[in-house]
């Protein structure tokens, strides 16, 4: 019987890898310049194997009514992990991907291939300049999950930016943004206050240890213009494998107290992990 192999190619931001899970027949880990970008399972596409992934998917449950389709926009593709969840769990959402990386979109499709009944479109394209020509009012949800290498590009985290986000999301719609980020949270807390410029609602999802400032991690950021379901949210992100607090109210507010929304002439990316913080092997 033949094994499936690790397959590497060179993409236009570094090295991609496609590896296999011995332990899960036809899933698959992708790395670029050995950093994990995305985990897919061919035959069980609403296995999250990230718990970001899983923060982003908790959100996705509760959006609404469960199976009713949604029209997402997805900025950042790698593997395609979510929309091909969304695509399972919510049958007939149409969807499109933005992944600047155009070798790495042909990478993953030639060798992941997206189920036939899919309604899931892919594009090489700068995730910015996609959104700023996106119709008005186009989109349920939008989800930014793009980094550059560890980290969010500095054009992603302006005001301009969410201004384009909001124009683009219907009046129900959200927003997700997948963050990484240590205490103090400079870049964490400048990201709720420029959402907080265009979006009346906001919460953050996290780990309790990166909360409490223990390590580096990911933070999941959702903004809206209506009340979230923060009570459905925090059950499911409280009964996961691997727990996480929701932050909403009065202490996103202290949270987020004296951080400045981020104009485009003062952006820089997110910040620099620290070494071995997302790496394998």
């Amino acid at each position: 019987m033949s094994e499936p192999i690790p397959v590497t190619r060179v993409v236009d931001h570094g090295t991609a890898k496609l590896m296999p899970d011995v332990d899960r027949e036809r899933a698959w880990l992708l790395t670029v310049d050995g950093a994990p970008q995305s985990y897919v399972d061919l035959d069980e596409p609403t296995h999250l194997e990230f718990e970001y992934a899983r923060r982003l998917g908790h959100v996705l449950d509760v959006l609404a009514d469960p199976g009713s389709p949604l029209d997402a926009l997805h900025l950042g593709g790698g593997a395609l992990t979510l929309p091909r969840y969304l695509a399972a769990t919510r049958p007939g959402s149409r969807q499109d991907v933005v992944e600047a990386d155009g070798r790495l979109l042909d990478l993953v499709t030639e060798y992941l291939p997206l189920p036939a009944n899919a309604r899931i479109t892919p594009h090489a394209a700068d995730a910015r300049a996609w959104l700023e020509a996106a119709p008005d009012d186009s989109a349920d949800v939008v989800v930014a999950d793009v980094f550059g290498g560890s980290r969010v590009p500095a054009h992603l985290t302006s005001v301009a930016y969410v201004r384009e986000a909001a124009r683009v999301l219907r009046p129900g719609g959200v927003y997700l943004a997948n963050l990484a980020d240590s205490a103090p949270f400079a870049f964490v807390r400048s990201q709720l206050a420029t959402l907080g410029t265009r979006f009346e609602e906001l919460a953050l999802i996290a780990e309790p240890g990166v909360l409490r400032g223990r390590r580096f991690g990911n933070t999941v950021l959702a903004a809206a213009h209506h009340p979230l379901d923060i009570t459905a949210l925090s059950r499911r992100t409280a009964a996961d494998a691997f727990p996480a607090r929701v932050e909403h109210g009065a202490a996103l507010r202290d949270f987020t107290r004296g951080a400045r929304p981020v104009r485009d002439e003062d952006a820089v990316p997110s910040p620099e992990p620290p070494e071995g913080a997302f790496g394998i092997g």
